[in-house]
This record gives C-alpha cells, sequence and structure tokens, in this order.
C-alpha cells in the first residue's frame, strides 16, 4: 500500500504568510495530480479555508477524527473545483481528548488515504504546533527577509529535531526591501541554518484571490502562483527552478 508524506508547514511568528504558502502549495500538489488533505492545526484562529476557498464547508474537525466521532474519510471534504483537494479543520478550542498519540494515529490513516498530508501549524510554539509536529516526515519553516522572523524560525527549528528533512521557504520577498536592508536569500538561509525550498514575492494576487475564493493558482500563473507550483513540484521530485526575485 502507498504511503504519503506528512509535511508540517510552521513559523516562529505570524505575519510570514504561512497559511497562504500552506494553501497555494496544497492547491498546486493537486493541480500536479497527487491527492492532498490539508490539516488545520491553529486550534480557535482558523483560516486556512479562507486560503482555499472553502469557506464553511467544513463540518466536522480534526478533533471529531481523533475522539472517533466521525472517520476521516467522511469528515475531510474535497475543493469544489480540485477534487483531488481536500480539507480537514481545526477545532474552535482545545479539545482534552487530542492527544498525539491520537494526532499519530489520524495521520496513519492519512497516509492511507492520500499522497501528501500539509498540517497547518499555528505560529508560536504551544499546544497546535506540538500536535501538528509530532508525527510529521518532513518540515517547511516560513519566514520573511526581517531579523525577528528569522530569529524566530531559528526557534523553530530548535523544536524540529527530530524530523529528518526540515527545509526553509522564503515568503513575502520585496526585492527593494532586501536592497535596503542590504541582505540577501544567502544570508537568510545562513541565520536560519536551513536549506532553501523555495522563494516566494510578495503578490497582491494571492490576497485577492483569498477575497474571491479560489486558490491563487486557478487564477494565475505568475508570481506567488508560480512559487508555489515550482515548491509543489520540489516536493514531488520534481527539477524546478528557485525563483529569481528581481
Amino acid at each position: 500500500m502507498a504511503t504519503g508524506t506528512a509535511i508540517v508547514i510552521a513559523s516562529g511568528k505570524g505575519g510570514t504568510g504561512k497559511t497562504s504558502l500552506a494553501g497555494g502549495v496544497a492547491a498546486c500538489l493537486a493541480r500536479l495530480g497527487r491527492k492532498v488533505l490539508c490539516i488545520d492545526m491553529d486550534i480557535g484562529l482558523r483560516n486556512l479555508d479562507i486560503s482555499l476557498g472553502m469557506t464553511d464547508r467544513a463540518l466536522m474537525d480534526f478533533s471529531d477524527v481523533v475522539e472517533g466521532r466521525c472517520p476521516l474519510s467522511r469528515a475531510a471534504v474535497s475543493h469544489p473545483d480540485l477534487p483531488d483537494l481536500h480539507l480537514l479543520t481545526a477545532p474552535t478550542r482545545v479539545s482534552p481528548g487530542v492527544t498525539p498519540q491520537g494526532m499519530t494515529a489520524l495521520l496513519n490513516t492519512a497516509r492511507a488515504l492520500y499522497d501528501y498530508i500539509l498540517l497547518d501549524a499555528p505560529a508560536g510554539l504551544d499546544t497546535g504546533f506540538q500536535l501538528a509536529c509530532c508525527a510529521a516526515d518532513r518540515a517547511i519553516v516560513v519566514a520573511t527577509s526581517d531579523a525577528s522572523s528569522l530569529r524566530d524560525a531559528q526557534r523553530t527549528v530548535g523544536e524540529l529535531g527530530h524530523i529528518q528533512q526540515v527545509h526553509l521557504v522564503m515568503n513575502r520577498v520585496q526585492p527593494k526591501l532586501l536592497r535596503q536592508m542590504r541582505t540577501t536569500i544567502d544570508d537568510a538561509m545562513d541565520t536560519a541554518g536551513l536549506p532553501l525550498l523555495g522563494v516566494v514575492p510578495e503578490d497582491k494576487q494571492v490576497i485577492l484571490a483569498a477575497n474571491t475564493g479560489r486558490p491563487v493558482i486557478l487564477t494565475t500563473r505568475r508570481g506567488a502562483a508560480n512559487a508555489y507550483l515550482n515548491i509543489a513540484k520540489r516536493l514531488t521530485g520534481q527539477r524546478a527552478p528557485i525563483m529569481r526575485i528581481r
């Protein structure tokens, strides 16, 4: 039986565009013909459904699966335009019945049903983050080029020691700002101490797509959409260029 890969997408602080990136890469994986499950791990502050254009479609959440009220196959809802893309949302409050052991069991079930499981971890290093990371196979740390974001990325990396493959995505990159700061993507990689998986430019199309309820890859192939697609290709083992930000 084929076994899917669980990837936690994390950042040390809010404002990095982590959730938009999770939704964008998930949609691109689905466009590439992979079966994908997105799990929103941000308990109480869930927003992944907005990035995916799936607002109010999910009736059950991951606590319903972990605590045995609903099977994963029924709780995960499919995207209206991308049938290979599914969402399992977060509960509105912490449930004492959701444990690392329960999340591990959920992911074991998901690996048999999906090629990729993307877990959108909450910002910070608290309960939702720990649950998201406890049984992941790979990790993507999302950071912007400012010093505080890179410092928080370092702290996040320190909590991911049990995961062998950890990569960095530089998100919301603005070339003019990089030049003014006299820094480079290489500097950011050195600060975070991670190999680079992708570079995503600041792009207003990401916000516009979310507000119209469609993944950005369904509205354009430029800018962030192209960067998301290249990241998805690299996750599947394909050769794809790192976007050059000019």
